[in-house]
């Protein structure tokens, strides 16, 4: 017993002293600034450690909700930065990666949609953008790994609420009429007549109005579009056939680029040069391992990159030459297999920032000083987001009166076939039904009347 309480007092002796010790060294450590500085900051410039492989103005920014992850309607881009969501990745759609759609969102308000691919509206419906906002699209080519989108976006678009603007689309011409674009959306229209006229049935307004503006592929640094401060040019892109085009966008001294598809091409070198963030295709050789798991023949594949794709390797050599602040990789199969030796491929040229822009979701945040970029993540199954309005520009809400009657377009012996709604609906419930639209004038919601949620903020005024 005398030994253990001797023990124990030992032990309480021995404690104190340490906390003592300890307390001193803390104290010291305290009151000493310059010591203070050297361990937080690594005795670096701009307070920053040297941890591994970093660059300057990789970083995020302050507004940002989290540094790791971005969640849906949680943030507004700022005033003086542009966001861009990667909305499809790949050329082939499967769970968590849609056909490649990149989608560009500007501080001024302005909305670009880069190529849309099969499978995309749901992480653009998943992102809470309003089906009435899918507008502003930009196609590289006419494959339809990056165009089956389009239908969707132009008729739900419609009936969602773009009923006071017209459907813009802008893409290249071809080496004959029917291969550019001007011809696919007029054929597009032609393939949805019944969609249309069924839809037609509901508040359309303007909202088929198609304003479709085919560029000459062979207008190497042409202007596609210049409004409200955006310039967005474009160059050709050597994919199989003549008509395949890349594009640049430059706002508030800022530039984002995407090549589309195509093979490794010095007129990239040369058009997107400066930009902040450049974004190619990739495709990884590893043809005879990927043609056992994605069940292509390798010839197929072989001859499938050889023609019309770019390679990890060319990838991480327009990279070095072009030098941007963050280079990014998309329309590729984002596989464990595959994506260190894609890296690998891409570091033999390229040693600067880099991040895959794979699988779906990846989000870039840009500034002038800095980029970053983060995952997504969203709900497996989100509600979509009511549609938005110029509400302060409109003076309030108009609800244009449908183009066509239910009645003269389906006859009435099927409308006689339903099923009367007092034999389904239980004894005392029956809802108000609307089996006919109610007016054949428009209807006009004053704007205190209008929720917030409708209303559309920070939208660029349009000028020339």
């Amino acid at each position: 017993m005398m030994k253990t309480t001797t023990w124990i007092a030992s032990l309480c002796y021995f404690g104190i002293g340490l906390a003592q010790a300890v307390a001193q060294d803390q104290q010291t450590f305290e009151t000493d600034p310059g010591v203070l500085k050297e361990l937080a900051t690594g005795g670096l410039p701009m307070g920053r450690w040297k941890e591994g492989l970093t660059f300057e103005g990789v970083a995020p920014m302050p507004w940002l909700k989290s540094a790791s992850n971005w969640f849906p309607k949680t943030e507004d881009v700022q005033p003086e930065e542009i966001r861009v969501t990667f909305m499809g990745s790949s050329p082939l759609p499967r769970p968590g990666q849609m056909g490649t759609s990149v989608y560009v969102e500007l501080g001024n308000g302005d909305n670009f949609i880069f190529d849309m691919g099969p499978g995309s509206i749901a992480n653009y419906l998943a992102a809470g953008v309003p089906l009435n906002r899918l507008n502003n699209i930009f196609l590289t080519h006419l494959h339809w790994d990056h165009v089956a989108t389009v239908p969707y976006a132009y008729m739900f678009g419609a009936w969602a609420g773009r009923w006071h603007e017209t459907f813009r689309i802008t893409g290249p011409s071809g080496s004959k009429p029917e291969f550019g674009i001007s011809h696919m959306m007029e054929h597009m229209k032609e393939m949805l007549a019944w969609h249309r006229a069924s839809f037609d049935t509901s508040p359309i307004g303007k909202g088929f109005d198609m304003e479709v503006k085919e560029f000459d592929f062979r207008d190497d640094g042409g202007v596609a579009y210049e409004k409200n401060g955006v310039k967005i040019t474009h160059w050709r892109q050597s994919h199989t056939e003549d008509g395949a085009s890349a594009y640049r966008l430059d706002w508030n001294s800022m530039c984002v680029a995407f090549t589309g598809d195509g093979r490794p091409n010095s007129l990239t070198i040369k058009y997107a040069k400066g930009c902040d963030v450049v974004i190619t295709e990739v495709q990884v050789e590893l043809v005879a391992i990927s043609s056992t798991v994605a069940g292509v023949l390798p010839v197929i594949a072989r001859n499938t990159i050889d023609s019309a794709h770019n390679p990890a390797y060319a990838a991480g050599y327009l990279f070095n030459e072009v030098k941007p602040r963050m280079a990014m990789t998309t329309h590729m199969s984002y596989d464990p297999y595959a994506n260190a030796e894609m890296l690998s491929q891409i570091r033999y040229h390229y040693k600067g920032p880099f991040h895959f822009g794979a699988p779906d979701m990846v989000v870039v945040n840009l500034t002038r000083d800095k980029v970053w970029v983060r995952d997504g993540i969203v709900p497996d199954y989100p509600a979509s987001a009511p549609p938005k309005f110029d509400i302060a520009g409109m003076g309030g809400l108009v609800i244009p009166a449908p183009h066509i009657k239910r009645q003269d377009i389906q006859e009435q012996s099927i409308r006689d076939a339903e099923i009367p709604p007092e034999v389904y609906y239980p004894e005392g419930f029956k809802p108000e039904l609307i089996p006919y639209w109610p007016t054949e004038k428009d209807i006009f919601i004053p704007a205190d009347k209008v929720p917030q949620g409708m209303w559309l903020k920070g939208k660029a005024t349009e000028k020339p």
